[in-house]
């Protein structure tokens, strides 16, 4: 009884006067993470963290590391884009540690679609207050991805997006590279099925979102939201580069014909297939080929956001 009443107090004395530990691990070679990184970090501090530092090598596994803290730490910081987040996605569902992130990226298309705020100092404060939300993860052949997995034009754009062309043109170089590779690019065709639909089609694009924005703030489906536990799909069926101008407002506001657009909930899958291996580019780092199957995993892992918001996405 003795023995049971001094653990309670030990425990009790941890929860009051221990301060929380972050495993913090920052792309210090971003644009933004270079200059901001020392300011957050003390304010981090300041609102009672300690912050576990690794030493990083440029390619580091940030999931590997996630797992490795996973009995030493409470909660990751990923400072970054969209990319150092998607590498740490395997380490946060396997530990199911909370994720507090800093857009320090050149898109931040997650910290946008959970009305994350963009100044540090604020983004700071989310991770302080402590409020958390469930979301979903998209699945592809085993990788995991928050915004959208895509393969055609996308993965075109991925390859031109080179750090120096980020670092010279900010969120301006995802529309630059953009109209470059559309110039170039040539439509391929694909077999795409959802449960027992199967539809043909010839296409320069086809995507599979699971939060609601991608690529810089175009949207994947126009009601979607990122823990609604389903898949939204669009593919971008055009002949000629030209013919994209009627769909850019489609682009922007996720207003997409039906012909063009599948929905995949729980327990369904994607499959798409094509006559040669296509690359997949998942949160703008491409992992995979075709043929894929893509899946929604529900309620995959828990997230820091302002206490104003809800799982609903923001009116059209």
């Amino acid at each position: 009884m003795w023995e049971i009443l001094c653990l309670g107090l030990r425990l009790f004395s941890r929860s009051i006067f221990l301060k929380r530990r972050a495993l913090l691990l920052v792309n210090r070679r971003s644009r933004r993470g270079r200059r901001l990184l020392r300011p957050a970090i003390a304010q981090l501090e300041a609102a009672g963290l300690e912050l576990v530092q690794p030493l990083l090598s440029r390619h580091s596994d940030y999931s590997d590391v996630i797992v490795a803290h996973r009995d030493r730490v409470d909660l990751v910081i990923v400072g970054g884009g969209d990319g150092s987040l998607n590498a740490a996605a395997r380490g946060l569902v396997e530990t199911q540690l909370p994720l507090g992130v800093l857009p320090l990226g050149t898109a931040n298309d997650l910290a946008r679609t959970l009305a994350l705020p963009t100044d540090l100092n604020q983004a700071c404060q989310v991770i302080a207050q402590g409020q958390t939300q469930a979301i979903d993860l998209g699945w592809v052949n085993g990788y995991y991805y928050f915004n959208v997995a895509s393969l055609g034009l996308s993965v075109k754009i991925t390859q031109g997006l080179t750090s120096g062309v980020k670092r010279r043109w900010g969120v301006l170089a995802y529309a630059l590279v953009a109209l470059r590779s559309l110039w170039r690019f040539r439509p391929f065709r694909a077999e795409i099925r959802v449960g027992d639909r199967v539809r043909q089609t010839k296409t320069v694009q086809i995507a599979v979102g699971n939060g609601r924005y991608y690529g810089g703030g175009l949207a994947i489906a126009h009601d979607a939201a990122i823990d609604d536990q389903r898949l939204d799909l669009y593919s971008l069926s055009i002949d000629h580069w030209w013919q994209i101008i009627p769909l850019l407002p489609a682009l922007y506001h996720g207003r997409y014909p039906t012909p063009l657009t599948e929905q995949c909930g729980p327990g369904e899958t994607i499959e798409i297939r094509t006559r040669r291996h296509r690359h997949i580019n998942t949160d703008g780092e491409i992992h995979t080929t075709t043929p894929a199957r893509f899946r929604v995993i529900p309620q995959a892992l828990r997230i820091f956001v302002p206490a104003t918001v809800t799982g609903s996405p923001p009116a059209p």
